[in-house]
């Protein structure tokens, strides 16, 4: 056999010991773990940060809405003004707010109510065999 042949069958590293082994193999294990947790840390903070942003235009857009309604409620107390006097037209306009407050309110108190349940009564309704 030539020197080429004998050197291909050669391990390119000496026969280690198991111990030497199983060391590689846990430094390895770690060195992944690790690194999987700094992706993981970085995927979280660009999650964050995208919600953040979100939440961000979320209330730019609630600041911004709340404003035009405003505007939208002055433009027709104004509107009825021209029908009634001034004053009769804006209390018109707030009577009608506080009556569609009212309303989700006490549907709001409603739904409220019935989505929990009573701490009298069991959670699920029990099944007993009845023996006839």
């Amino acid at each position: 056999m030539s020197d080429l042949e004998n050197r291909a069958t050669e391990p390119l590293q000496p026969e280690r010991s198991l111990s030497e082994l199983l060391s590689a193999m846990t430094n390895d294990v770690s060195l992944l773990v690790r690194k999987e947790m700094e992706l993981a840390k970085e995927e979280v903070r660009a999650d964050a940060s995208r919600a953040g942003n979100v939440a961000k235009l979320f209330g730019i857009a609630g600041f911004v809405g709340y404003f035009a309604v405003m505007m939208l409620l002055f433009a027709a107390a104004w509107g009825l003004a021209a029908v009634v006097p001034r004053g009769v037209a804006f209390l018109i306009v707030g009577v009608i707010l506080g009556i569609v407050a009212a309303v989700l309110a006490m549907r709001a108190r409603s739904r409220s109510t019935s989505s929990t349940p009573s701490r009298n009564r069991p959670s699920r309704p029990s099944r007993r065999m009845h023996s006839g």
